[in-house]
């Protein structure tokens, strides 16, 4: 082969592989950002996933860039892989429409839509238009890269070493997989490796047989993008890479024994090699779909099982649900911001919520392990304002600068909240345990019931601000009046009982108002949150 066949080969896989990444770049941006939403919200319903699958797949024209997406929604703790084990069936099958388009003979049209997409992207005002230009330049050059990588290949009709090489890639199927799977990670597209084989077709250089092993390892190779994305991620995360491994790799090996039959019905499918190659990528994928799906459940045990959840306090505490990754989508982002909020408000209410053990007795391992949670809310709230911030580049609508408010407001709150009571309840409470001091029976009853106030307080203010319900915020602030009227009342009780000299209650006269005062100052940071979500509505 000459030195011009070798550049028109190679330049012509250059262009079909970046013919491939710019139109999926110009319909992802046409579809304005909803591809990841659509993927963020779906249901367990393996039927609806892979249905979304096939969809995204289509329009971002790669399935390594959909199931890429699912190991980072799911190391952000926004899908389980139940939820995604359907999307990645469904991408594969998405994946083969790319191959079937490629496999028309469309190279006459390829410098029209070069200059379709040129024109739109320049003339054109809308954004909309303008990246449905650019996804009409990625197919232009897609079909110009067949057409280029088909005028390079003329000569080795004529080459015995080329005939040689395919039968050898016939005999030695194995090898043949292991090289294409290489040869796909490397390119990061298995439609361009595949298109590479059409061309080899449209010019009757490959024959279907010869073809298998380069599709077979092709489906496996398209896994690499997905397991790099899971490197230093979530156990979940990696959960979905390896599960996209696993269907690939079962359904190879599922179709090796039955490699003859297959290929002989494929081949009945069509009279054009590109077209039979083009119908077996669809064919084995679908198939592997109709088997799989069914058997979604066993395959998660599985999975899971291979890679346990990691143990909840291994490492250093970080956030959980941050992924810069999603700072490109306001939305998505907002929505994992949230996420860690909520999150972060769960750590400050079981402070809370244990804060009063501290008051009843020996309790000296329980106020540290508390002071710890309040150097884990400190650093939540350190991340979720970092990563918010960085959203104020990007273009939000008012309803998401809006949220973005908010959601600072919301942290800080909590954080305030969780000072008060780090800082103040717990040195109070190792007050009280090293004076060796007791409250009395009456005011240690009084203590506990304000604090199971404003706890169930705490707890409706932070699922009025999950559910962003106004009528759970009303409440809130409803309980406001009532629970300043009580901590008044015990305020009293406490002076009538120190009028009448009660032991206890002037031995801890002091601690036992402070107490009272810092948990009704937990109670204003409560209503806060609340006002935020009146005011919102």
């Amino acid at each position: 082969m000459t030195d011009a066949g070798l550049f028109a080969l190679f330049g012509g896989m250059a262009l079909l592989w970046y013919g491939i990444r710019l139109a999926g770049e110009g319909l992802q941006r046409a579809a304005g950002g909803r591809l990841r939403q659509i993927l963020g919200t779906i249901s367990a319903n393996r039927l609806a996933g892979a249905g979304v699958g096939v969809l995204v797949t289509a329009l971002l024209q790669s399935s390594a860039a959909t199931v890429g997406m699912l190991v980072r929604f799911a190391g952000s703790g926004l899908m389980t892989l139940p939820e995604s084990m359907g999307v990645i069936l469904g991408a594969d099958i998405g994946t083969t429409l790319t191959v079937q388009l490629l496999a028309f003979r469309l190279a006459g049209a390829s410098l029209l839509l070069v200059g379709l997409g040129v024109a739109l992207q320049f003339a054109a005002r809308r954004k909309l238009f303008q990246y449905l230009g650019q996804a009409l330049l990625g197919f232009g050059l897609i079909f110009l890269g067949m057409q280029v990588m088909a005028q390079g290949m003329t000569p080795l009709r004529e080459s015995a070493l080329f005939q040689q090489g395919l039968r050898a890639l016939a005999e030695q199927t194995l090898l043949g997989i292991v090289a294409s799977a290489l040869f796909t990670g490397l390119v990061a597209s298995s439609a361009a490796v595949i298109g590479l084989a059409l061309s080899f077709a449209h010019q009757g250089l490959l024959p279907l047989a010869a073809a298998m092993p380069v599709i077979l390892g092709a489906n496996i190779g398209s896994c690499a993008a997905s397991l790099a994305a899971s490197l230093g991620g979530e156990a979940e995360a990696k959960r979905v890479a390896l599960a996209h491994v696993l269907l690939k790799v079962a359904g190879v090996a599922l179709i090796l024994p039955v490699l003859d039959r297959f290929v002989a019905f494929t081949a009945g499918t069509s009279a054009d090699g590109a077209r039979q190659i083009a119908n077996a990528h669809t064919l084995f994928n679908v198939g592997i779909a109709l088997l799989f799906l069914p058997l979604i459940r066993p395959a998660t045990w599985i999975v899971s099982a291979l890679i346990p959840k990691e143990a909840a306090g291994n490492g250093t505490f970080r956030p959980r649900y941050l992924d810069e990754r999603f700072l490109a989508t306001p939305a998505v982002a907002l929505g994992q911001a949230t996420r860690e909020a909520i999150r972060m408000a769960d750590i400050v209410a079981d402070m809370l919520r244990r804060s009063i053990e501290t008051f009843r007795g020996q309790q000296v391992e329980l106020v540290e392990a508390i002071e710890r949670q309040d150097d884990q809310v400190d650093i939540l709230n350190r991340e979720i304002k970092r990563y918010v911030t960085q959203l104020s580049q990007q273009s939000m609508s008012p309803e998401e600068s809006r949220r973005e408010i908010d959601l600072l407001s919301f942290s800080n709150h909590l954080e305030n909240l969780a000072d008060i009571v780090d800082r103040n309840l717990m040195e109070l409470a190792k007050k009280k345990l090293y004076a060796g001091v007791d409250f009395s029976e009456a005011g240690q009853k009084e203590i506990e019931e304000l604090h199971g106030r404003i706890l169930q307080n705490l707890e409706t203010a932070i699922g009025a601000f999950a559910a962003n319900d106004p009528a759970l915020a009303r409440r809130v602030l409803d309980a406001k009046t009532e629970i300043s009227q009580v901590e008044r009342g015990f305020r009293q009780s406490h002076i009538q009982r120190l009028h009448e000299g009660f032991r206890e209650s002037i031995e801890t006269s002091e601690i036992h108002l402070d107490v009272l005062g810092n948990l009704k100052r937990i109670n204003s940071h409560i209503t806060a949150v609340a006002y935020l979500i009146l005011e919102r509505d």
